[in-house]
């Protein structure tokens, strides 16, 4: 059965001093370790929270199914745009670890879906003198890419530099609801190393590590600690990137910084005191 959503446009507007609209923003984040990069506190998962005067989160679990159904949540709560937001495995070897990943299309089976381009260069501009970052196709994945070969299929199938299995599904609840969307996405893993198949048994939905599990994984040599030391730093690195957005840039995102916006204000108003 499919799903169907009707968006009420009109409890969409949100107005500056100056008459200019501002954006509502819904973040959807799969991982506690992503959440934690835009405000340091604990997230129920599957629960709206307000983090910013026109931000909140929905921590969503992995997977796309999730995801879609944390954006419409979040439609619920009358935000005018989405942003996924977290990490990302490499399809390109130019991208290494903590490389930042501003799409400027989103793929899904073949769909193109739209980014919100006057927003994302925006923060490209801000970010690129901050820390590297890449432009072009983020596209889905189903599953967690394992191994190079699964990674350069997809790239290849696509021509997307990097690959998540969240942003697809969140960039396909603001198309269909007509609003914005943004994906900010920090590379994890490089296109030579991927999380063994092995270590999701001990993965929970929320990115937390079943201890025990991984423990057992280590000692039957199904994982090595050098493997587990090489996703850490690559994590580490990934987390950099994403805190230094929210830092740089705010919980909006710079979906407010209109350097001409000032000027345009300024000038309306000499013309209307003459």
């Amino acid at each position: 059965m499919q799903n169907s959503f009707q968006y009420d446009a009109g409890a969409l507007l949100c107005l500056d001093k100056g008459g200019f609209q501002l954006k509502i923003i819904g973040v959807v984040t799969a991982l506690k370790s992503e959440a934690s990069c835009l405000v340091d506190k604990r997230f129920p998962l599957y629960q709206v929270v307000d983090i910013g005067d026109r931000t909140s989160l929905c921590l969503s679990s992995i997977g796309s199914s999730a995801a879609r159904g944390a954006a419409l949540k979040l439609c619920g709560q009358n935000i005018n745009a989405l942003v996924s937001f977290g990490v990302a495995a490499a399809l390109d070897d130019k991208l290494i670890p903590g490389d930042l990943v501003l799409p400027e299309a989103i793929m899904m089976d073949g769909e193109v879906l739209p980014v919100d381009m006057e927003w994302r260069d925006r923060l490209h501009g801000i970010m690129s003198k901050h820390v590297t970052v890449t432009s072009g196709v983020l596209t889905s994945c189903e599953a967690p890419l394992t191994t190079r070969a699964q990674k350069l299929a997809l790239g290849e199938a696509t021509g997307a530099c990097a690959a998540d299995m969240e942003s697809a599904a969140v960039a396909k609840v603001a198309a269909d609801a007509g609003i914005s969307f943004l994906a900010i996405r920090a590379i994890v893993d490089p296109l030579e190393f991927s999380p063994p198949e092995a270590l999701m048994g001990a993965v929970y939905p929320d990115g937390s590590v079943d201890a025990i599990q991984l423990i057992k994984l280590v000692l039957n040599r199904s994982v090595s600690i050098v493997t587990l030391i090489h996703l850490a730093l690559g994590m580490h690195v990934a987390r950099y990137a994403l805190t230094e957005v929210v830092q740089k840039t705010g919980l909006t995102f710079a979906s407010d910084y209109m350097p001409y916006r000032d000027a345009e204000l300024s000038e309306s108003r000499s013309v209307n005191n003459e």
